[in-house]
């Protein structure tokens, strides 16, 4: 990593670190029987690092995983390892030169059948699994959203986000 994807892949990891602290019971949707919870824009940080590259959008998902970790169950921290893998994916699309709007709607069929999976691997019911998958992408497409207003408005401001160059500053 150079050392500005590292900076700016820090942010975003600290970022990650703090939505589940600070979004916990405010902004967030926890049903513990089935191991399903939604914390608004916990995916933001890591969508935006897929502009980035695959090495920080990873960074950036292990640090939403500890998030998880020391604020829910282990299911929860499970369910939030998926977002190193579907962060890698999306920035490896990107980096091929896939649109940012293609990028999440790729990406969203892996990160809801990985949340599904770890969902049933801890409380081993299927219709639970099916319940998570769904909500999981119903949450992916509320933070796609939120992740391209940002996405675009930093375009706006002169960072240089185009090119399938990692983020830069001017």
């Amino acid at each position: 990593m150079k050392p500005r994807e590292l900076a700016v892949g820090a942010l975003l990891t600290a970022l990650a670190l703090v939505i589940p602290l600070a979004f916990r019971g405010w902004l967030q949707v926890y049903f513990p029987v089935l191991g399903f919870s939604a914390t608004l824009a916990s995916h933001v940080p890591s969508m935006l690092a897929m502009f980035i590259g695959p090495l920080v959008a990873a960074m950036v998902g292990i640090g939403s995983t500890i998030g998880f970790a020391v604020t829910l169950p282990p299911v929860i921290a499970a369910r939030a390892a998926s977002h190193i893998v579907f962060a890698a994916a999306g920035a490896y699309l990107y980096r091929r030169g896939m649109s940012p709007a293609m990028v999440m709607a790729a990406v969203l069929p892996i990160h809801a059948i990985l949340e599904g999976l770890a969902a049933w691997i801890f409380v081993q019911q299927w219709q639970a699994a099916a319940i998570v998958a769904g909500g999981t992408a119903l949450h992916h497409v509320v933070d796609a959203i939120i992740t391209l207003s940002v996405w675009a408005a930093l375009a706006r401001s002169g960072m240089d986000l185009g090119g399938r160059r990692p983020l830069r500053f001017r």
